[in-house]
Order: structure tokens, then C-alpha cells, then sequence
């Protein structure tokens, strides 16, 4: 028996696809089989399965776990619920690795996996060994178990252990995705005035797509804090991994925003400590870093690629633009939105300011949005080559730890392409607005020369 994936399923970090056109329960199966067979030849035999609140998502979980046992591994169902609580769930229980089901913050069609292997991120060379395996049917056999559990107050319980924080007046959203009856367990167990948004599961997402690092998904957050004048507010994506936030005043807090409030807490207690951001991330940023006596660390765009990095250099805090926040202090170094809203709190009691004192105390900065540009899959990577091609013979600044971010006098802009979709990511971040026009035209020439035009800019 083999089995053979659609080409675009087997991403850098993970595995996604469309339900019913390129993703099917066969590929579920398959995946199960694949992971649960490197699994038994590592010596483990057993592995934690979740997943999120999708209408597809109980229906792969099943075929999973069929994959799972006919491997000879023995599966742990922790059900449905946020993706850190299947991390939590393979850092605590005794398994040898885990697989959570999510679309994360993709369309409602999609869906995928995530996943842990032996304590591990699991991606790259690793997930495209899944599919040379599945295409020779190279699996082992056997009849593995499938045993129940319920996790949910267990991880709860963690979230909040050890809290020093004090009481604030927060806005929940948890946008209808997976983490929303944990938010509601979690905000019963702290201190302060907590309001709620949209914490019954609905994988339609009938009020706002669960993607907090695009601002109209925030409005039903910035409404709900002005109305009830609350300190700040938190939204979590469709699987409960990445953050977004707002201060008091509405104004949003970018990830590597909430990383310098992050940073200044953490710093403290660990000076000189090492704190990661990804290429995306502002200057301004590495430059708080530095100034707070931590040692910044520029690393590539990608949770599996971060968390890989942060264990390689011993980090206590990362994080990325899109809002995966990833604590190694007092916790387990994986990116876990509902522990980073608790942290929030712990930061801002910690050094002494409210989340909007500290977000109006940082470094003006003119910057972009995250701009994406529609290009063909097999073409995208090609792109970033001839761009960095032609870079090399100008004489610019270019830093390559992920693609092309290049320093001017102006700022900086970056051209990367992205692991998860037929796009190229860019950014550009200046010291004022004419300078910031100047860094696009030379991305807009840069784009021109590949054959891509600004008008293949895509939805993001």
C-alpha cells in the first residue's frame, strides 16, 4: 500500500490543505502512518493527537489515529482544543511525540497538521520524509490503542501557575477558534475584570476571520475596549498559537511590539539573556534589546524554525511578527497565545506601567504592513534568488538570514518568500514617510525586474 500527496500539502513547517481537493482522509491516514512508523523505529510508542474546532477536523483526527495504530503506535486523544494544549499535552504526558489537527488561521476549507516529534519541532527535511515514505508505502505495521483524556483544566492549571500579576480590565476575542473554552477557564482563575468575545467554537468563524495580525480582525476587540474603557485587549488566531493585542487606546500591538514589553520583563530577572525575533521584526526591536543589555538575534520567519533556534541557543524568549510568542522562561518554549496573554499581565505589573503606557514609551517607527504578493508556487523561491542576485552586484547591505532584507540609509526592506503560500512576503520600515516611499519604489523595481507587479499584490 502507498500513498502519494498533492505537491503543495508538504510545507516547511507543516501540512495543510484544501478539504476535499487536495487534503482527503487517505492523506490523514497516511500521515499518521508515516509519523507513528518514525516514531516506533526512534523507540517510542506513543503519541498525543488533538485538534482544532474545524468541521473537518474530527473527521481527520479519525483517520489519524487509524494511521497512527495501524503502525503499532498506541494514540493519546486529548480532543478538540488550541494547538498548545497538544504541545503542553506532549511535554507532560508519556508520549513520544504529538500531532495536532488545525487550519490555524487559514480559510475555513483548509486544514493540517502540526508536529512534535520526541520532544522536538518536526519540519523541513522531516516533513518531506513523510512523503517519500508514504509514496514507497515504507510503514511499519501492527495494532496500536487509541485512549481518550481530558486535558483541558490540566493545562489551565499550568497557564496560571506561578502568576504574580495584578488586576486589569481586559478584552477577550478568541474569534470562535479553539481556544475559546479555554479562555473562558482561564479568566475565571485570574484577578481583574474580564469581558469576553466570541469563545463558542465555530469552525464557519461567523464573526471575523480568526487571524489577529490583520487590524479589520481586531475591530470587534477595539470596539469592546472603548466601549467598556478596559485596559487592553487580546485576540487569539483560529488554533490559540499566536496573539494579537491592542492598548487602551485602540492601538494595535505588533508582535515584536509585545516581544519589547516581553523582553524588558524577562531581562530583568535574566540579564544578558538571549531574545530571538524573525526577519520581519522592526528595528526598533533589536535596538530595545540591546539597550535593555539582552542580545538581540535576528533568526528566519517560521515557528518550527524559532523554536529550533531557541533550543540551539539556550533563549529564554522569541517571537515573530505574526504573533507566535514562544517562552522558554518558566515555561515549556513553545508558542502558546493564552500563556503569552498571561505573561502580558505579569509584564505590565512587573515593570511597573500599563500596557498603553508601555506601547505609547516605544521608538516611533514608519512602517509597512505585511505586504504579499501573488506569484506562482514554483516560481517564488526563484524570485528571492535573482533579487538577491542582483543585490550581491550593487554594493547594498543585504542581510540573507531569510531572504533579502537590505539596509539603506532610509531604513530597511525586506523580500522573502513565504513557506506557507504562493506568495512573496515584504516589509519595509523607515525613519519617516518619505523615506519609507523611497524603500518601496526600490521593492517595486526589484519586484518589476522578476516579472511581478504590484498589482499581484494579494488579499492577506
Amino acid at each position: 500500500m502507498t500513498h502519494d500527496f498533492h505537491p503543495t500539502m508538504l510545507r516547511e513547517y507543516d501540512i495543510r490543505g484544501v478539504v476535499g481537493d487536495t487534503l482527503s482522509e487517505k492523506d490523514a491516514y497516511a500521515i499518521g502512518r508515516s509519523f507513528a512508523t518514525l516514531i516506533r523505529r526512534a523507540g517510542g510508542g506513543r503519541i498525543a493527537v488533538g485538534y482544532d474546532g474545524r468541521l473537518s477536523s474530527p473527521m481527520l483526527a479519525e483517520a489519524l489515529v487509524a494511521g497512527v495504530n495501524a503502525a503499532g503506535v498506541d494514540a493519546l486523544n486529548v480532543g478538540l482544543g488550541p494547538t498548545p494544549m497538544l504541545y503542553y499535552a506532549a511535554s507532560t504526558q508519556q508520549v513520544d511525540g504529538g500531532i495536532q489537527i488545525t487550519g490555524s488561521h487559514n480559510p475555513p476549507d483548509y486544514n493540517g497538521f502540526k508536529m512534535v516529534f520526541q520532544g522536538r519541532p518536526f519540519f523541513g527535511a522531516d516533513i518531506r520524509r513523510i512523503g517519500e515514505m508514504a509514496a514507497a508505502g515504507d510503514w511499519e505495521a501492527g495494532e496500536g490503542t487509541a485512549e481518550r483524556i481530558d486535558i483541558v483544566d490540566a493545562y489551565v492549571d499550568r497557564l496560571v501557575e506561578g502568576f504574580v500579576g495584578g488586576a486589569f480590565r481586559i478584552g477577550w476575542d478568541a474569534g470562535n477558534g479553539a481556544a475559546g473554552p479555554v479562555i473562558e477557564k482561564l479568566t475565571a482563575r485570574l484577578p481583574g475584570e474580564h469581558h469576553l468575545l466570541f469563545t463558542d467554537i465555530d469552525g464557519h468563524f461567523p464573526n471575523h476571520h480568526p487571524d489577529p495580525t490583520e487590524e479589520k480582525n481586531l475591530a470587534d476587540l477595539r470596539k469592546l475596549v472603548a466601549e467598556k474603557s478596559l485596559d487592553f485587549g487580546v485576540a487569539f488566531d483560529g488554533d490559540g498559537d499566536r496573539i494579537g493585542a491592542i492598548d487602551g487606546q485602540g492601538r494595535v500591538i505588533w508582535g515584536d511590539q509585545l516581544l519589547q514589553i516581553y523582553a524588558a520583563a524577562v531581562l530583568t530577572d535574566l540579564p544578558g539573556a538571549t531574545v530571538i525575533a524573525d526577519v520581519k521584526a522592526s528595528q526598533a526591536l533589536f535596538d530595545r534589546v540591546a539597550q535593555l543589555g539582552g542580545t538581540p538575534l535576528m533568526w528566519k520567519t517560521g515557528h518550527s524554525l524559532i523554536k529550533a533556534k531557541m533550543k540551539e541557543t539556550g533563549s529564554p524568549l522569541a517571537g515573530e511578527m505574526s504573533g507566535h510568542i514562544f517562552f522558554a522562561d518558566r515555561y515549556y518554549g513553545y508558542d502558546d497565545a493564552p500563556y503569552a496573554a498571561v505573561r502580558l499581565i505579569e509584564a505590565a505589573t512587573k515593570l511597573g506601567k500599563s500596557v498603553t503606557e508601555l506601547r505609547g514609551g516605544m521608538a516611533p517607527m514608519v512602517n509597512t504592513p505585511e505586504m504579499r504578493f501573488q506569484v506562482d508556487e514554483v516560481r517564488k523561491f526563484a524570485i528571492v534568488d535573482e533579487v538577491l542576485d542582483r543585490l550581491a552586484t550593487s554594493g547594498a547591505r543585504v542581510d540573507r538570514t531569510d531572504g533579502a532584507r537590505v539596509m539603506t540609509d532610509d531604513g530597511w526592506w525586506l523580500l522573502r518568500a513565504s513557506n506557507t503560500q504562493d506568495v512573496l512576503v515584504a516589509r519595509a520600515e523607515a525613519v519617516d514617510e518619505a523615506a519609507l516611499a523611497r524603500l518601496l519604489v526600490a521593492i517595486d523595481e526589484q519586484l518589476a525586474q522578476s516579472g511581478v507587479a504590484r498589482g499581484t499584490q494579494a488579499a492577506h
